[in-house]
């Protein structure tokens, strides 16, 4: 059985992620991320692309899954670019991993 991927973010940011069979949901509101979100947790997807600008509605539903394995929750920008806050996300696991930051 494949790995499921799901995608949370605006309908333009996250509409092109359907093509590669991907679940996306839309969401802008805090209530509907939220809502997402344990959704794709609780059916147990294996990936979850989050953008940043939702990520930062939900801080600590997504504290409590940065320790595990899986879901692997990977912050993504949106269709306004970068703030920056997934890159510092991967800094910090890098350098938790290795002891220092090597990127």
């Amino acid at each position: 059985m494949a790995a499921k991927i799901g995608v949370i973010g605006s309908k333009e940011s996250v509409l092109p992620f359907q093509l590669f069979g991907f679940q996306v949901c839309y969401a802008i509101a805090k209530a509907e991320v939220t809502r997402a979100f344990q959704c794709l947790v609780k059916e147990e997807y294996a990936v979850i692309y989050v953008t940043e600008k939702c990520a930062a509605l939900i801080p600590e539903e997504i504290a409590k899954y940065q320790q595990q394995v899986s879901p692997a929750i990977i912050l993504i920008p949106d269709y306004d670019g970068s703030q920056g806050v997934g890159l510092k996300m991967i800094q910090e696991n890098v350098e938790k991993a290795v002891g220092q930051n090597i990127l």
